[in-house]
């Protein structure tokens, strides 16, 4: 019986998790299917369960079911606990269904790939929503000196810092205080989708400041297109966080980790 994996959203036309993971399997010649599934808003679980009945393995959660999916595991990583959201389920031999969070892996290896140790540097993190309570952990984890969170709501930045504060040297600030110059710079809010930038003073980027927008697109962000304007040494946006975070699910179910640049070379070429 074929070896199911796939990836519920809604909506999930746009998905290009099964041609990264058809290519991450054709690489490292492994026998399997991988699919997008759209889930019904209210539905997420019996579509879950249902794949899992028809021999489905494993599966990539976007949105609006990563809070649905880590309620339903029956074991989560630490990473997945801390991020209170689950990308990528995994059905045990015993049947359970364990649950983990590859983003901000992916973000952290993708960041690497591009500037290579991240240990020492001072990080300003923007935004407080899920896409950035999940990469907290493993930046931290690579060695980042200090992590600033501003988010436009702050007492959500203060709460983040709070709950990753035994972890590292994390601070919350006011977004319209974060003026004091920093080595990197993520946005990992949606505001680039809509042409806006979050409101931080320019003066928090100098000539050596590398700036990464978690969005992406065949032009360059809004984000990124600001941050170009203030003198960011570099800036580079979340097509290969896509990829990374595909590539360490692709490990976690099959053992192996997959080469993520042939793939982001197809995938940006395609944009």
């Amino acid at each position: 019986m074929t070896e199911r994996y796939a990836v519920f959203g809604n909506p999930i036309g746009h998905s290009k998790s099964p041609k990264i993971h058809t290519m991450f399997a054709k690489e490292t010649s492994q026998s399997l299917t991988y699919e997008a599934i759209l889930a019904p808003v209210g539905g997420f679980e019996p579509s879950f369960s249902a794949f899992v009945a028809a021999n489905g393995l494993g599966a990539n959660v976007t949105v609006p079911f990563k809070e649905q999916a880590f309620a339903l595991c029956d074991e989560l990583s630490e990473q997945a606990q801390l991020a209170g959201a689950v990308n990528t389920l995994s059905v045990l031999a015993d049947g359970r269904i364990r649950g983990d969070n590859t983003d901000g892996l992916g973000l952290v290896a993708d960041l690497e790939r591009n500037l290579g140790s991240l240990t020492g540097l001072n990080v300003l993190l923007v935004g407080a929503g899920g896409a950035a309570r999940g990469c907290i952990l493993p930046l931290l984890n690579a060695g980042v000196k200090k992590l600033t969170i501003v988010n436009r709501t702050q007492s959500k930045a203060e709460a983040l810092a709070e709950l990753f504060a035994s972890y590292g040297t994390v601070i919350a600030l006011p977004i319209a205080h974060a003026g004091q110059s920093y080595d990197l710079i993520i946005n990992s809010t949606s505001s680039s989708l809509s042409g806006e930038v979050p409101n931080i003073s320019g003066d928090a980027i100098t000539s050596e400041t590398v700036c990464y927008d978690m969005m992406y697109g065949k032009e360059a962000t809004a984000f990124n297109e600001w941050a170009k304007t203030q003198g960011a040494s570099q800036t580079i946006d979340g097509l290969g966080m896509l990829v990374g975070q595909a590539a360490e699910s692709f490990q976690i179910w099959r053992k192996i980790k997959p080469s993520v640049q042939p793939v982001l070379v197809q995938l940006r070429a395609e944009l």
